[in-house]
């Protein structure tokens, strides 16, 4: 099972590679049902995991200039303020036991399970949809709604600070069809946001959860690994049809939790 996981693992970072998202979808799923993690340790784990291998990717990125400095900065800094203050302050408030219904307890658990499911189910549509056929050529400039960005970004850094989901399947169409970013520096600036918002969210839970630092640091050196894999294989592979597939699978994953969680 163990294997399992570390193929899992490296599928993380593969995915990162490819397609500039995704990731994030794959590791609370791995952490909670084959490490055997609890779920809200697990969004901590996720964002440490995928934050610091989408920092890696970024590197890689920005040095072949597929970044946009200034809409990272701008795009972030909404979404990072927010998933620092969801993971230092709200997430430790929420209670193990939140309602009963008809003698059901919705846990903690099972809520964050739950959601994180339908949020599955949502990337997945946004991955297996066609695209569009034109991409936007226009550079970032100071045209777009910045009322509109900056309720985006809120929206981004409450799934990640409440899921540990780095939320790229979220960014990527933001920043085409909203600053009118080229696909390709849209993907490498999604990783830059994806790094900023999972690590600020990783540091506003230090002190709230007991770390394994070494079974967290191997799952991410693997992970690490797979975004080279993954970059390596962008050359080669056609980006629409493997996200689209990997769309498909996130919806049997989504569809899986579910079942599990309301069958349990």
């Amino acid at each position: 099972m163990q294997l399992l996981g570390y193929f899992a693992s490296a599928l993380i970072g593969i995915s990162l590679g490819l397609v500039g998202g995704g990731g994030s979808i794959l590791t609370v799923p791995v952490m909670v049902y084959i490490f055997g993690v609890h779920p809200l340790l697990a969004t901590s784990y996720s964002l440490f995991i995928v934050g610091f291998t989408s920092l890696v990717g970024s590197v890689n990125n920005f040095s072949k200039g597929l970044i946009s400095l200034k809409a990272a900065l701008f795009f972030g800094a909404a979404s990072v303020i927010t998933v620092f203050g969801t993971r230092k302050f709200l997430v430790p408030v929420i209670p193990k036991k939140i309602t009963s219904i008809s003698g059901f307890t919705v846990t903690e658990s099972f809520l964050t399970m739950i959601l994180f499911a339908i949020l599955m189910l949502v990337a997945s549509i946004s991955m297996i949809r066609e695209a569009r056929d034109k991409e936007p050529d226009e550079e970032f400039s100071g045209r777009f709604k910045s009322l509109k960005l900056l309720g985006y970004g809120v929206g981004v850094g409450l799934v990640t600070g409440l899921l540990g989901a780095g939320g790229g399947f979220l960014l990527i169409p933001a920043l085409v069809f909203l600053i009118k970013l080229p696909m390709k520096k849209a993907v490498g600036t999604s990783l830059a946001i994806i790094a900023l918002n999972s690590l600020f969210g990783f540091a506003g839970d230090l002190g709230h959860f007991t770390i394994n630092w070494t079974f967290l640091l191997s799952i991410t050196i693997i992970a690490v690994a797979g975004i080279f894999i993954g970059s390596f294989l962008s050359k080669k592979i056609q980006g629409e049809k493997l996200k689209k597939g990997f769309g498909w699978f996130v919806l049997t994953m989504g569809f899986y939790i579910l079942f599990k969680e309301l069958s349990s």
